[in-house]
């Protein structure tokens, strides 16, 4: 149940790295937060960063290709998004994630600083999160 001290976390699952960000209940900002490895510590990373954060929702962003269509990578996040919410006791709810890193290397370029794949990943998750709040308006505290 979302609170007005909870906020809602978003999740970019790629291969090597899930890019992570934030947004609180009520402000529904989406925010990079940070990004994790893939490995093996990635879940304890993952809990202990939705303890910190109060999160009560997980949003998680749906690799498609350019039609639409599923591939490997949506059956590796979906079944990673399964596995996430018995052990986290959190509801997960899935976002489209159509050219989110595209968009976030774009503005990190834009900005004409240098910048690491890491907070492509981030920017990404912030991307996931703001297009789930805007298809969501009833999502909030």
């Amino acid at each position: 149940m979302l609170t007005s001290s909870s906020s809602i976390l978003a999740l970019d699952v790629g291969a090597k790295r899930i890019g992570i960000a934030s947004a609180n209940a009520v402000a529904r900002i989406a925010h990079p937060l940070t990004t994790v490895l893939n490995d093996d510590h990635a879940l304890a990373s993952i809990k202990q960063i939705i303890n910190d954060e109060h999160a009560a929702l997980l949003v998680l962003g749906l690799p498609r290709n350019l039609n639409g269509d599923s591939t490997a990578q949506t059956d590796a996040v979906k079944a990673f998004g399964a596995a996430l919410e018995p052990i986290l006791g959190l509801p997960v709810r899935w976002q489209d994630e159509a050219v989110t890193s595209v968009k976030a290397e774009k503005e990190l370029e834009a900005r004409g600083r240098p910048y690491k794949k890491a907070d492509i990943d981030a920017l990404a998750a912030a991307y996931i999160l703001e297009d789930y709040l805007h298809d969501h308006p009833e999502v909030r505290a």
